[in-house]
C-alpha cells in the first residue's frame, strides 16, 4: 500500500514538472519559460561578446564564469526535461530535444577542443519557445475580416523575422569560424552584420569571404535570401484568404504527455497526432 501510494505520489510530481516546463498555459509554466527565455538570451549575447577581442581581453574570465554557469543551468533544465516526460527518448529526439542538447555539448567539448564554445549562438532556436508563451492562437477570433487578417499576419511575420535573426544569427557564427579575424570577420557580430546585408541582397562589398568554404556559404546565403524576401507579401496574403473563409479556434500550449504534441484545443480530450488521453487540469489566464 505504503508502495503504491509512493508510486503515485512520483507520477503526480512527474506530472506537475511536466506541465510547468512543456506548457505555458499555467501561471507557473509561463513564468518558467520566461525565466528561460530570458537565460537564453543573456547567454548568447555573452557568447557573441565574447567573440569581440576588446571584451574578450578584458572580460575573458568573466565571461567563461557567465557561461558555465548558463551551461550547468541548461544542464539541469534538460535533466529536468528527460526526467519529467514518460518516455525520455521521445524527448530526447524531438526537435527541441537535440536542440537543448546541442545547446550544451559545445561549452563541455571546449575543454577538449578550443574554439567550439563559438557554436553555442545555436541557443538562439531555442528562442522560439517564445511563441507558444504567447499564445498565438487566442489572437485569432471572430472580428473584421481585415482586423483578423492584420493582427494573425503580424504574429507570424514577428515568427519570421525571429527565424531569419536566428538564422542570420548561425549563418554568421559559420562564416565567423570558417574565415576568421585574418579575412575580416573579426568577430560573431560583425559576421553576423555580413550575413544580414548579403541575405537581403544589399551586398556593400566591405567585408568579403576570401576562402572557398567561405564563398560557397555565401553562395548559399545569396539563394535562400531571394525565396526570403516574399515571405511577408505571401503571409498577409494567405492570412486574408483565411481570415474571410473560416474562423479560427482558440489553441493552447497544452503537450501530450506521450509523443509532446503542442496545438491542441482547450476542449481536446485526445492527442491529435497518437490518440493518447490528455492530462486535464484548470488553465489560468493571464
Amino acid at each position: 500500500m505504503g508502495e503504491s501510494t509512493a508510486g503515485g505520489n512520483r507520477a503526480a510530481w512527474r506530472e506537475k514538472l511536466r506541465v510547468i516546463i512543456f506548457e505555458a498555459d499555467t501561471d507557473a509554466g509561463k513564468a518558467f519559460d520566461v525565466a528561460l527565455l530570458i537565460a537564453i538570451v543573456l547567454s548568447i549575447t555573452a557568447v557573441m561578446a565574447e567573440s569581440v577581442a576588446w571584451y574578450r581581453v578584458r572580460y575573458r574570465p568573466a565571461l567563461d564564469v557567465i557561461e558555465w554557469g548558463f551551461t550547468i543551468i541548461f544542464t539541469i533544465e534538460y535533466i529536468l526535461r528527460l526526467v519529467s516526460v514518460p518516455r525520455a527518448t521521445t524527448y530526447a529526439r524531438s526537435f527541441f530535444g537535440i536542440v537543448d542538447l546541442l545547446a550544451i555539448l559545445p561549452t563541455y567539448l571546449s575543454v577538449l577542443f578550443p574554439g567550439s564554445e563559438s557554436l553555442l549562438v545555436i541557443r538562439a532556436l531555442r528562442l522560439l519557445r517564445i511563441f507558444r508563451v504567447f499564445k498565438l492562437g487566442r489572437f485569432l477570433g471572430e472580428a473584421d475580416i481585415l482586423t483578423s487578417a492584420l493582427r494573425r499576419s503580424r504574429q507570424r511575420i514577428t515568427v519570421f523575422l525571429g527565424t531569419v535573426l536566428i538564422l542570420v544569427t548561425i549563418l554568421g557564427a559559420v562564416m565567423y569560424l570558417i574565415e576568421g579575424e585574418e579575412n575580416g570577420f573579426t568577430s560573431i557580430p560583425r559576421a553576423v552584420y555580413w550575413a544580414v546585408i548579403t541575405m537581403t541582397t544589399v551586398g556593400y562589398g566591405d567585408i568579403v569571404p576570401r576562402t572557398m568554404m567561405g564563398q560557397t556559404l555565401a553562395a548559399f546565403v545569396m539563394v535562400i535570401g531571394y525565396s526570403i524576401l516574399a515571405v511577408p507579401t505571401g503571409i498577409v496574403t494567405a492570412e486574408i484568404v483565411e481570415a474571410a473563409t473560416s474562423k479560427a479556434s482558440a489553441i493552447t500550449t497544452r503537450a501530450c504527455p506521450h509523443c509532446l504534441t503542442e496545438g491542441h484545443l482547450p476542449q481536446a480530450r485526445f492527442c491529435k497526432d497518437c490518440g493518447s488521453e490528455l492530462e486535464h487540469y484548470e488553465s489560468e489566464e493571464m
